[in-house]
């Protein structure tokens, strides 16, 4: 008996050649491609994926343990991992895989899963996208705003050089009189023993003032490295008030605080976010220097926005001009014929990392409102934030 088979052998070379094209696509598209089978084990890996790993489909099936994932991002990624394997959902995010050579290099991994007709997963796709170099080029970018962001303190400090100044004299003019009052009291006949006492506690008391003005002063332009921490924003806001009052007095600048008694804590860095109060409290000064025909009142104000925290600084200056406002967060972007431009640009890049958002407005009168807003903490989440 013979049997025509002619169509069966079309039908099967041009499925050899739809794998043969298939397989080239997969192995030369510009990332890393596999399939998993419903429960996550790897059944298909191109040709890259193969070769940066240095290993076969057979050693890589397991993705839990085959030694791939550096150690610290396989610990964080393994229950989302698992759960999305369990639920069905799709799964992304940025992962460290060691090279065939011992080398980490980042990648932006994306999970999708394949359903049947019915919606029932029948496997997964994942794409894996090397992003070292972006990697590096945001850590570049970090670095380059932490010096903007320092060389705006240390522009601010030169401001702030004369309240500075006279903070720090006060107590130190405390302590030289404390000092010669113990003095005589010691050498009276008979010596005044307990006025000498007070005095002289007096004087401890006025070295601890000038201690703590120093060591605002040593933390605000300092440029380590920023770390983050539960805080009080009003606290921070009063820190930076205590470091600024002489300036603003001497510029005739009445201060008044609207803080809210009911704020939750946020996590940021204290140095950074007071270097984003300052910034708005020299700025405000700054637009009412040449205010004569009314109060030159600031206003700092803290308060609930939903799940976020609030403050404003509010000034009864110049006001904000039409063709400026689209710029003023931009860097290098000044009216002050002093100005370097950056103070704006490094707060928003600092309430950005912060993930909040910072914008000006016009007040109903005269005057701006500068304001930031970051998110609180949940109520009963302790420790710090990576």
């Amino acid at each position: 008996m013979i049997t025509d088979i002619d169509d069966q052998k079309r039908a099967l070379e041009a499925l050899r050649a739809s794998e043969i094209k298939f397989r080239l696509i997969v192995d030369n598209v510009p990332g890393f491609l596999c399939t998993l089978d419903p429960t996550g084990v790897m059944d298909l890996a191109n040709r890259q994926m193969l070769e940066y790993f240095g290993k076969t489909l057979d050693e890589l099936r397991n993705w839990e343990f085959n030694d791939t994932a550096h150690p610290d991002d396989l610990l964080r990624i393994t229950p989302i991992v698992k759960n999305s394997f369990a639920t069905g959902t799709p799964f992304e995010d940025e992962i460290r895989y060691r090279r065939a050579d011992g080398v980490y290099l980042w990648f932006h991994v994306d999970v999708v899963p394949a359903r049947d007709a019915d919606g029932t997963v029948t496997g997964w796709y994942a794409l894996l996208i090397n992003i070292e170099e972006r990697k590096r080029t945001e850590q570049e970018l970090r670095r380059i705003e932490s010096e903007l962001a320092h060389a705006s303190r240390v522009a601010s400090l030169g401001v702030l050089t004369a309240a500075i100044a006279h903070e720090v004299n006060q107590p130190l003019s405390g302590i030289s009189t404390n000092l010669d009052t113990c003095l005589r009291m010691l050498s009276a006949d008979p010596p005044n023993v307990e006025g000498a006492r007070q005095t002289a506690r007096r004087a401890t008391r006025d070295v601890s003032r000038a201690a703590e003005v120093i060591a605002r002063l040593r933390e605000l332009y300092s440029n380590k490295e920023p770390s983050a921490e539960p805080l009080d924003v009003n606290e921070a806001a009063l820190e930076v008030i205590a470091l600024s009052l002489s300036k603003l007095q001497s510029g005739g600048v009445v201060l008044r605080q609207e803080l809210a008694d009911d704020l939750p804590a946020v996590t940021g860095n204290r140095v950074q976010l007071q270097q984003v109060i300052l910034n708005l409290v020299l700025n405000a000064s700054d637009a009412m220097s040449d205010v004569d025909d009314r109060p030159r009142q600031l206003v700092i104000r803290t308060e609930r926005a939903g799940a976020d925290v609030r403050l404003t600084v509010q000034d009864a200056g110049i006001g904000i001009q039409p063709e400026v406002a689209a710029n003023l967060f931009q860097p290098f972007h000044t009216t002050k014929a002093s100005g370097m431009g950056i103070g704006l640009s490094v707060s928003r890049s600092i309430v950005e990392r912060h993930r909040g958002r910072i914008w000006a407005e016009p007040n109903d009168g005269p005057g701006a409102r500068f304001s930031f807003s970051i998110p609180g903490r949940p109520e009963g989440v302790t420790g710090s934030a990576p």
